[in-house]
């Protein structure tokens, strides 16, 4: 005779925390049984298969959910569209959190839609499109996002679907952003912000809409005091979900102190309450070039961007800003070191700086066509020679000037004449 299956997931709940392992083998031999006629059986499959799935998950099995996903398809068709859209949706979504890289996440994921568009389930369709686009933005499949994007976002506009609509056009402003292409980025996350206002917003995506925001403040307007702001909202709103995205926020934050020349409040912030519990490789990676920032030291930015490099340059957003960075200190110790002279040697200013000839050639000249001093490079001795600062003369402005003013005069004059005749 076989067990009561509700015991069975009773039993399975209990050893979970003990023994995840006899757990998972319980919960295998209860999906795997066939419960046709049986309504309480139905619902005890059901339930276990998100039990089964949520342990594949913890317990980073990826391979065993993918097929978990692919074997549950033939159960849903027992229970009702609403539940099994609710089910499939969030095997899939538990699948693609994992952020595994099996390399078959896109594979199941267009199955899936097959799937749902075979069924006619509009809605999982459009779910689990948008987790698409998503996935298609992490592996850098940038024009198939866009190409699906703008599908569904069609779609989704005549549908009324708004919590979606958010999502998709968040995602859009996204891949906007990676392709460099900053006024569609900003305008689809204007839309998506607009949307979003006529909706309850979930914790999560209130908090990646702030993130966006900051992101393209920082990026397209150098307002990094704005999007300190916004990054400080998104840091807040992941932290009341103990999202692991906490910390990306949290590290945008003290970029955007770095960048406002602002170093200072970098360790403030994180004794901080809330970003205590977020001390690790990612705050130390961001206190040192904090503090290479603050000393204005080169060599302590090169060595920390060495020490930390998985930390600062897996981030595109952060060595982006940081490259930028590295240009604003290059070009502060290289004023510092050629200030006491009129006529000095490219090689001992390359020298002094520890960097390359041609390197330290190649910014001297981008330094003098910006007019970061006056100066010329004698390429042939290898000199640099930097003139005094002229004084400007005003005679010029100031003439113009007048003449300006006198023909407002002889106006004036004309017209009062014009009157009296």
């Amino acid at each position: 005779m076989e067990p009561d299956p509700s015991e069975v997931l009773e039993k399975a709940s209990s050893a979970s925390l003990l023994n995840p392992e006899q757990a998972i083998v319980m919960l295998e031999t209860l999906v795997k049984r066939d419960y046709e006629n049986d309504e309480a059986g139905t619902r005890c499959k059901e339930q276990a298969i998100m039990d089964l799935g949520q342990l594949y998950s913890k317990h980073d099995k990826a391979t065993s959910l993918a097929e978990l996903i692919k074997f549950s398809r033939s159960f849903l068709s027992m229970i009702s569209k609403a539940k099994a859209a609710k089910l499939v949706k969030a095997l899939v979504d538990l699948f693609l959190d994992m952020e595994a890289a099996t390399g078959s996440e896109v594979e199941l994921c267009k199955e899936c839609i097959e799937w749902a568009k075979e069924e006619k389930r509009t809605f999982l369709r459009q779910a689990l499109e948008c987790r698409l686009i998503a996935l298609y933005y992490d592996l850098g499949q940038y024009q198939q996002a866009l190409k699906l994007g703008s599908s569904l976002l069609y779609e989704l506009k005549k549908l009324d679907d708004k919590a979606l609509l958010v999502e998709v056009q968040l995602i859009e402003s996204k891949v906007y952003h990676s392709l460099g292409n900053l006024p569609k980025a900003k305008a689809a996350l204007t839309s998506a912000r607009t949307t979003a206002n006529g909706i309850y917003c979930p914790p999560k995506l209130q908090a990646s809409l702030d993130l966006q925001s900051g992101i393209l403040h920082a990026a397209a307007d150098r307002d990094f005091k704005t999007a300190f702001s916004y990054f400080y909202e998104a840091f807040e709103g992941y932290d009341s979900i103990d999202s692991p995205k906490a910390i990306v926020s949290l590290k945008y934050m003290l970029l955007a102190k770095i960048m406002l020349e602002q170093a200072d409040e970098v360790t403030q912030i994180m004794s901080g309450k809330l970003a205590l519990k977020y001390m690790g490789k990612d705050a130390e990676a961001m206190k040192s070039v904090a503090k290479a920032s603050k000393e204005r030291s080169l060599a302590d930015f090169k060595k920390a961007l060495q020490i930390h490099k998985a930390e600062l340059e897996n981030d595109h957003i952060i060595k982006a800003h940081l490259e930028s960075l590295y240009d604003k200190l290059l070009e502060g110790n290289l004023l510092r070191i050629i200030e006491p002279y009129s006529r000095v040697q490219v090689p001992h200013v390359a020298k002094l700086i520890d960097l390359d000839k041609e390197l330290v050639e190649k910014k001297l000249s981008q330094m003098i066509l910006d007019k970061r001093f006056h100066g010329i490079l004698d390429q042939g001795d290898g000199v640099l020679i930097i003139f005094d600062e002229t004084p400007k003369d005003k005679t010029y402005e100031s003439a113009i000037e007048t003449i300006h003013s006198m023909g407002k005069v002889v106006d004036s004059l004309y017209g009062k004449v014009k009157k009296l005749t």
